[in-house]
């Protein structure tokens, strides 16, 4: 028997040589590397898939140019011992697998394959002899299609260096790489505590010096805040308040070198401005080694996450902040950052303004003022069997954002006037456009499928939020249209609620978004709704 060209004997000691041992699923998978290239035509250029990372892919990349490193063998973890050997421009090829049907001849490689026994127990010698004497006789192969779009080559992503660990990494897995982001394997040492040597004064002697930093007093319940101020010269009736906040000695105004630590307000100061874009105004000075993100305007705070998470993964340093896509008013704190030590290490601060030079972490998006138009579907309606409820509802929460419903029309549920009604709507210039109702399964819903055939791109229909899951979001040129499900007549918050301020905020709302809304997007339905003071959409 020959196996890739070799014989049998010969074919063991390459794999010996190559594996460590002569594993009896490299030898079974040479067969099937075998079996899966006498099946293609003559002079197929194939690319290949395995699904298995234990021992068949080495037997690809023994008897093929088929490597992971080229990019030209696919690693598929379905934990089945297959491979399929596919024409790399068509996809069309042939599936190998081990066939459990054709094992009962078998019984040493059946034991093997679905591990019946210990490895200890099992008779090698006499295991190498079936799978010698079976060979292809245990496989079967099939005619496959593969899915081009999911095993085409991938462009390589531009390259990086992480601002934590400063190595080269792919820019598209984040703002660092993913060994800092913690999916590395290596047990770690514990993250570098260095503190530089700062010389400490009883509060006696501390009389007539300089403190190095704010001192804060508290009174459980009632109240917080600085105490002494970072440079203030300590006197005599300082002392007695200092024992009382717990300070029996102090950290005096001897600085260490610049060129190796920077001062927690110096540090603070630098990654809020830093992280401050658009609409985002700092609380300075820094009080507490803190300084504040506040909200320069009203409107939609969005956070870079990304580079937060990366930032926060710098040692000793944070930021911490409020939801992302929150509703903020002028002069809310929207986040907070500060070191952790009295002196940062200015490496960990030089890793941390590696992070922020990518760009702000916060902005505070503006609310357009929009003319909407309002598309009321429903026959029950439009022949006046039920009185319309939903206009004062979208009305209501439009206008709370600042828009306005210029302009309402009630339409049956009928696909050609229901796309009259947008027509008509859209010609008013109208720039957003909201309907209600018709998007459920019944027969009669037919308002998505009208909306479809009036021109509209990029529509995403159903959406992980509770109420509201049937929730249809498009656009029709450059005018964004939301459909609202009738749950919104009964429950007071819906995914309308999560999303109108995106849409008027300029943000557009992919399939992504949407799914990362699923975290939190359950609303309780209380009797007393205090959204958005709730989990909901956080």
């Amino acid at each position: 028997m020959r196996i890739g060209g070799y014989e049998f004997e010969e074919f063991l000691e390459v794999v010996r040589n190559f594996h460590g041992s002569p594993a009896p699923g490299i030898i079974v998978g040479g067969i099937m590397v075998d079996m899966a290239r006498d099946a293609l035509p003559p002079d197929t250029i194939f690319d290949a898939v395995v699904e298995t990372p234990k021992c068949l892919p080495d037997a690809v990349q023994l008897l093929t140019l088929c490597t992971v490193g080229n990019s030209w063998l696919k690693i598929v973890n379905l934990g089945r011992y297959a491979l399929t050997f596919y024409d790399k421009y068509t996809g069309q090829g042939v599936r190998v697998f081990v066939d459990p049907v054709k094992l009962e001849k078998w019984d040493e490689i059946k034991g093997w394959i679905l591990k019946l026994k210990p490895k200890q127990e099992q008779d090698f010698e006499r295991l190498m002899h079936q799978i010698r004497t079976a060979g292809r006789d245990i496989l079967t192969a099939r005619p496959m299609q593969v899915d081009m779009d999911q095993l085409t080559r991938k462009k390589m992503s531009s390259i990086a260096v992480c601002p934590i660990c400063n190595e080269p990494y792919p820019a598209d897995d984040g703002a660092a790489c993913r060994g800092c982001h913690g999916d590395s394997p290596y047990i770690s040492e514990g993250e570098d505590m260095q503190e530089p040597e700062l010389e400490q004064v009883s509060v006696h002697e501390a009389v007539g010096q300089k403190a190095a930093h704010d001192m804060t007093g508290i009174e459980p319940g009632k109240s917080k805040g600085v105490v002494i101020k970072r440079g203030q010269e300590i006197n005599f009736s300082d002392i007695c308040r200092l024992q009382q906040i717990g300070r029996q000695n102090l950290y005096t105004e001897a600085a260490p070198s610049d060129k190796d630590w920077v001062h927690e307000d110096e540090a603070a100061e630098s990654f809020a401005r830093a992280m401050a874009g658009e609409g985002v105004e700092l609380g300075l000075p820094p009080r507490e080694g803190r300084v504040n993100l506040k909200a320069g305007r009203d409107g939609l705070l969005v956070a870079q996450k990304d580079n937060l998470l990366a930032f926060n993964l710098v040692p000793q340093v944070m930021c911490a902040s409020r939801q992302s896509y929150m509703l903020v008013k002028k002069g809310s704190v929207i986040a907070g950052t500060r070191a952790i030590p009295l002196y940062l290490p200015r490496s960990n601060f030089n890793k941390a303004m590696q992070v922020l030079n990518q760009g702000p972490l916060f902005k505070v998006l503006p609310l357009m003022q929009k003319k909407v138009g309002l598309l009321i579907t429903g026959t029950e309606v439009f022949e006046g069997i039920i009185q319309d409820r939903f206009e004062p509802i979208i009305k209501d929460k439009v206008q709370k954002l600042g828009s306005e419903v210029n302009r309402s029309i009630i339409c049956p549920d009928d696909k050609e006037e229901i796309k009259s009604c947008l027509t008509r709507l859209l010609d008013s210039g109208c720039d957003m456009i909201i309907t209600t109702a018709g998007l459920s399964v019944d027969p009669d819903d037919v308002t998505r499928k009208a909306i479809q055939e009036a021109g509209a791109s990029e529509m995403l229909y159903g959406a992980p939020i509770l109420p509201g899951a049937m929730t249809m979001l498009c656009w029709i040129d450059s005018v964004p249209v939301i459909g609202v499900p009738a749950c919104a007549l009964y429950f007071k918050t819906t995914s309308f609620d999560l999303l109108l301020p995106r849409l008027l905020a300029g943000l557009k709302i992919t399939r992504l978004d949407l799914a990362q809304m699923a975290d939190g997007s359950l609303c309780l339905a209380c009797k007393s709704c205090t959204y958005p003071k709730c989990p909901f959409g956080k």
